[in-house]
This record gives C-alpha cells, sequence and structure tokens, in this order.
C-alpha cells in the first residue's frame, strides 16, 4: 500500500446519518460503513437485517475500520423516525426528482431501502416531496445499495462545501 499523505477533508464532524432500511447483502453494510467512517457518518440499521453483524462479511468489507463506526440500531423505520425527528431524504428508485435538485443540509439523514426492493412505497408515499432518485441513463433498474450511498453522500457533502480546502496528512 502507498505511504504518505493523503488528501483530507478540513471539516471535522458528522454532517449527515446515513439510514440503512432492512438492509439484505451484509458486503454491502460492510462497504457502507467503511464510507460512513471515511466521512464521519454514523450508520443507523433498521430491522431487520438480512444477517448478522457478528459475520466476517461485514467486517471484511469494512475491512479494519468497522470498529471506528459509529453505528446505531433500531428495531423499526418509526422507532428511527421517534428518535432523530429531523430532516431527511428517501432515496428511491421510484422518484421523479433527482438526488441533484436536493437541498442537503447539515443534520440530514439520507434514508435507503434494502437491496430487493428498496424503501416501502407506503413510506415513498407518505412522503414524496421527501423523496429523489439517481438518474441512470442505461437500462439498470438499480445501482449497487454500496454504491448509491456513496454517491449521494459525498453529493450532500460537496454541497456544504465540506470537502472544499483539502490539506493533506
Amino acid at each position: 500500500m502507498p505511504g504518505g499523505p493523503k488528501l483530507r477533508s478540513s471539516v471535522k464532524g458528522s454532517l449527515f446519518r446515513v439510514v440503512l432500511v432492512e438492509p439484505e447483502i451484509p458486503q454491502n453494510t460492510g462497504s457502507i460503513g467503511r464510507t460512513c467512517v471515511a466521512t464521519e457518518s454514523p450508520l443507523h440499521l433498521i430491522e431487520p437485517l438480512g444477517f448478522s453483524l457478528e459475520e466476517r462479511r461485514v467486517r471484511r468489507a469494512g475491512l479494519d475500520y468497522w470498529s471506528s463506526l459509529e453505528l446505531h440500531r433500531h428495531q423499526s423505520i418509526e422507532e428511527y423516525f421517534d428518535r432523530h425527528p429531523g430532516r431527511f431524504h428517501l432515496l428511491t428508485s421510484r422518484s421523479e426528482t433527482s438526488y441533484l435538485d436536493a437541498a442537503f443540509q447539515a443534520g440530514d439523514a439520507l434514508i435507503f431501502g434494502k437491496e430487493s426492493v428498496g424503501l416501502p412505497e407506503t413510506l415513498v408515499e407518505k412522503f414524496p416531496e421527501r423523496s429523489c432518485s439517481i438518474p441512470m441513463p442505461g437500462p439498470v433498474r438499480s445501482l449497487n445499495l454500496s454504491n448509491s450511498v456513496a454517491i449521494v453522500l459525498y453529493e450532500a457533502l460537496r454541497q456544504l462545501r465540506a470537502l472544499d480546502t483539502p490539506v493533506l496528512r
């Protein structure tokens, strides 16, 4: 692995919460955990999970960063909303609004659904104004969950200028 300093953001502290509703694939959750550590974003997991967090596949995908992850578990999306009543964005393939048109603010939650079916339709129907999608010109139905989280989280950070004034450390 190459040594030497790495390009780092000068902004410190969590700006966004990443919420996964009923994730099914341990490697995706592990990779998302690593992205959360890289961006200092807490990860909230909504039960039921399609795997055990003790599985090696989760930790392998998160590499040695898993122990640095701020991880929270909730029994339901309702429990999550009760504990965190702030602003949120629902990421779904069923929205006509692009994530590029969303106005992200510090403290927002970025909520993603499970790999097989996405977010519950009732949730998206209840909050259509909070829903957005990643536009895709190709024929695929959706992107990998880990890729989607990274795309949206880094756009949200970009909008807040949290990636400006990088420093080598």
